[in-house]
Parts: C-alpha cells; structure tokens; sequence
C-alpha cells in the first residue's frame, strides 16, 4: 500500500523500480513482495522521476482495475483521475441529433382572389341607321375608331337620278362615343330594315365580360375591384358591374361583366383576365416548403424539445412561397422549413433559426 500512497501523494518520496510497474499489480502474492522502493532523496532524480511518472500514470489506473486490487486502491486511483484529468471525470454529452433548419410560423393575411377570364366588349353599343328609305350614299365623314359627338354627321345620303325628285338627307350619331365598326360604302342603298350603318360605342366605355365556375361565382359581388391585365397593353383597373343570375346548366359557367371605363389602349374583341379580390384571411404562415403531402394530406414537421413531431394541417391559402395553415398549427411553432422524408416522428435534432443560418451563411 505504500505504492498506492505514493500515487495519491504531489511529490512521491518513493518511486517503484521495475520493468513495467503494473505488471505486478497481478500477483497473487501482493505488491509489497515484488516491488523495490527506494527513497528519493537527490533533487534532479526526483524530477526525471516525476516525468516518468507523468508518462505511466493511466497505464498504472487501468493495471489497477484489470488486476483486481481492493477497493481501497481503486477509489484512490479513481479520486486521483477526477482531480489530476477533468477532461476523463465526466464524459461529454453526445450531439443532440442531426442539424436542421426551422422557421417560425408567424401570422399573415392573404387576400383572397378570384380570376375571371374573357373578352373586352362594349358597355353600352348603339346602332346607327338612315331615317329616309331609298337614299344612296354619297358621302362617308368619320372612320372605325373615331370619336364622335352626339348629333355629328356621320355619312350624307341622295336620292338616286331618275327615281323621283331629287331628295338629300343625313346620317347623324345618336350618342357621343366611339365608332366601333361601320358597313357603309359609297353608292350603296341605306335602309333602316337593313344592317345597321354603325355602331357606336357610347362614351367609349368597354368592360370585360367573363366566366367564373358555379362554385366560386357566389364569392362575386357588385363593386369589388378588379386588377385586368391586357396582353400588350398591360394593367388596369375595373370594378365588377354585374353578376349573372343563373348558371349554364351545360357548362356551369356564371357570366360576369367588369368595367374598365374609357380608354383608347382598350380594344373590343381583344383577351383580358382579371383578379378579383373576394376576400382576406388571416392566420399561421409557413413556407410552402414545409408541407409535406402524402396519401393522408398534409403534414407538418414540428420540433418541439429537440424532437420531431408529425402534425397533419389543413392548407388554407397560397401566396408566393408561403401557405396559410387553417388547422393544426399555432403561432410560433417552430418547424422544419423544408420537410422531407429522412425525419421521423420522434426524431432528435438539433434546430437552426432560418435567419440564423442565413446569416451564418453570409
């Protein structure tokens, strides 16, 4: 026990002297009978000793615990291990799990849109014929697309040699608008029975007229604004005007009509497609590409506490990159911004900040 002592001692006064000192730790006939201690009484030995002893010092620990010594022994060299190395007293705790990225859901609005496609035709169109049947044409004043006022002569009629006495007569606008499309030609034969000469459209107002599917043609209404975008042309804005009251029953398509006021860039005939917005909701946001859709609908990847958690949402609306979530999930729950399949319910991760990985990125 005199080793032993010795170990436990800052400065030993005896150093064991032998070709591998815990070689004889494992003898049956104890230590005292295989060990030469000799008493260190110059300086300069005293040091090489220490670094000797520095060198052997876990190789003499493990011989104490593979050879069995008292208990006595072991809870020295063990009480020694704790003061002398506090990297082996306590082992570190392993990794808390694999690193994966999470984001906050927050709350959002999203607004709640409708698209109504179709054609630009005439709010309003006259048709414009001659008072006096019989007279010929003989002279034409204005061309498709021109402005006109209420009453200006649009084309001059006559009364054709040797049919009677000779007559004139005027082809005037009823209304102030633009000329949409005209049929005259000089000579011709005007007749109020016939095809009408012109048509007007009044105050040049045109509007877009759509089709909206019998489920979401109840989510119109009068009024509500419209955002029509025209190839070529580009944006506008309109306002709904009316809402069919009845369904195709053939292809359960509503009409709807959408006004765009007065504009030269708007062209009859042309295509347009609007949005309309019907609505706003509110609720948790997340990026669309944490949600996860399988044969049982959406699901969600939430950590709480370093685990995985599977929540099946119900997705309410999109807009851009992110999902409004109307079931299943709070405010502030932390989930994995792009879910995937090599996470598993009960899974321990270590979650990183969206932001904070960004930034660490930087």
């Amino acid at each position: 026990m005199r080793f032993i002592t010795s170990l436990v001692s800052p400065l030993p006064k005896f150093v064991p002297i032998a070709a591998h000192p815990v070689t004889h730790f494992g003898s049956a006939r104890g230590t005292s009978k295989h060990m030469i201690l000799v008493p260190l009484f110059d300086l300069k030995l005293r040091k090489r000793v220490r670094r000797k002893w520095s060198r052997n010092f876990k190789s003499a620990a493990l011989g104490l615990c593979l050879a069995r010594p008292p208990l006595g022994a072991i809870a020295a060299v063990l009480a020694l291990l704790a003061i002398g190395s506090p990297g082996l007293a306590a082992e570190p705790n392993a990794a808390g799990g694999m690193a994966v990225t999470v984001t906050k859901a927050s709350r959002s609005c999203f607004p709640d849109t409708l698209q109504v496609s179709g054609i630009l035709v005439p709010r309003e169109e006259v048709l414009v014929r001659p008072d006096v049947e019989g007279l010929q044409v003989s002279q034409i004043l204005v061309e498709d697309g021109e402005r006109v006022n209420s009453g200006q002569i649009l084309a001059r009629l006559t009364r054709p040699e040797g049919q009677g006495p000779a007559t004139t007569g005027t082809v005037r606008a009823p209304a102030a608008g633009i000329v949409n499309h005209r049929v005259i030609r000089i000579g011709m034969t005007a007749s109020s029975r016939g095809e009408p000469l012109f048509r007007i459209i009044v105050n040049g107002e045109v509007e877009l007229l759509g089709d909206v599917g019998a489920t979401r043609i109840g989510k119109l209404a009068v009024d509500q604004t419209a955002r029509v975008e025209l190839p070529g042309v580009g944006e506008a804005t309109g306002r709904v005007r009316t809402v069919a009251s009845e369904i195709d029953p053939a292809t359960q398509l509503g009409k709807t009509r959408i006004s765009l006021g007065s504009d030269d860039k708007f062209k009859v005939g042309s295509f347009a497609r609007a949005m309309v917005e019907v609505g706003r909701s509110c609720g948790a946001t997340i990026p669309l590409s944490a949600v996860l859709y399988g044969q049982e609908g959406a699901i969600v990847q939430v950590v709480r506490d370093e685990r995985v958690e599977t929540r099946r949402v119900r997705v309410g609306l999109l807009s851009g990159g992110s999902a409004e979530i109307r079931e299943g999930l709070n405010e502030g729950d932390m989930v994995v911004a792009r879910a995937g399949a090599f996470l598993r319910e009960g899974d321990r991760v270590r979650p990183i900040l969206a932001q904070a990985a960004g930034t660490t990125s930087r």
